[in-house]
């Protein structure tokens, strides 16, 4: 399939909408509200995924170019999960899924698709971001952001599920017993590859703090909002400079791909010596 990159008109979009807001960074990241969807969509596209749905549809569906991974981003969704992604079995692997709330940060959420749409890396310890940023792991193993927001769960093996699965939530404050309601949730089931995981809980538990409109109310009520050193056309130009390097990975990958490997000098055979 050809790549139909990004285009300048869908680049315009972006900085048109954000060029206009004041920048406050916000942060913990798991607080600082969905923010804008085209951190994970501008994304694939420059990765070479196509759009499936309509235009004019308030759904967005997504294709890999070899057609093996989906995603579906739903904002009418009367479920609680706003994204799904989807992979199909092939010679590679196995099939998986994942999910992902309404609220979910974008930029945490692109740090999977980024890893994604990349050529594979080697395997890491998702659990070795999440110990680097300070989380505080229970009994259970289970591990907690600082301020008890957030926490990260590899549920066991069962006579349901042969492996672990990853499960995340942030939830409001209510007592140490009994938590408040749910602000988002991420499910990524025991088949999702470790290094996809791991690049979730990279981006989620980053201390840099995310960008957010001075008045985009979406950022939970304890997130702390300070006024950003980035002026609008800075947060503009990272955006169009991240989609640039991933259509050059991407670019890069595809011409390794497709680079013949390097003939060897022809030499003459050596006759064997007759013996006399």
């Amino acid at each position: 399939m050809r790549t139909v990159p990004l285009s300048e008109r869908q680049l315009a979009s972006f900085a048109d909408k954000h060029a206009g807001q004041i920048p406050f960074d916000t942060g913990p990241r798991h607080l600082a509200g969905p923010g804008d969807a085209r951190h994970v969509t501008h994304g694939l596209a420059a990765a070479g995924w196509t759009t499936l749905s309509d235009p004019l549809d308030a759904e967005i569906v997504m294709r890999s170019p070899d057609h093996r991974y989906r995603l579906q981003f739903d904002p009418q969704s009367t479920t609680s999960a706003w994204w799904r992604l989807r992979a199909e079995n092939s010679d590679n692997g196995r099939g998986w899924y994942a999910e992902f709330g309404k609220r979910v940060p974008a930029e945490v959420l692109s740090g999977l698709t980024d890893a994604l749409a990349a050529p594979a890396s080697p395997p890491q310890d998702p659990w070795e971001p999440v110990t680097r940023a300070g989380w505080r792991r229970d009994e259970a193993g289970a591990a907690h952001s600082p301020d008890s927001l957030c926490y990260i769960e590899r549920r066991p093996m069962s006579e349901f599920h042969h492996l672990p699965s990853w499960h995340i939530e942030a939830r409001d404050a209510r007592d140490a017993q009994y938590p408040g309601p749910r602000i988002w949730h991420a499910f990524l089931d025991e088949h999702v590859p470790d290094r996809l995981a791991g690049a979730f809980l990279t981006a989620l538990t980053d201390r840099s703090p995310l960008q957010r409109g001075m008045f985009d109310h979406t950022a939970h009520h304890s997130a702390v909002k300070e006024p950003s050193p980035l002026s609008p056309q800075q947060v503009v130009d990272a955006h169009t400079a991240r989609m640039k390097a991933i259509g050059a990975q991407v670019r890069a990958a595809r011409r390794r791909q497709t680079t013949p490997a390097p003939r060897l000098p022809h030499t003459a055979a050596v006759q064997p010596t007759a013996h006399r």
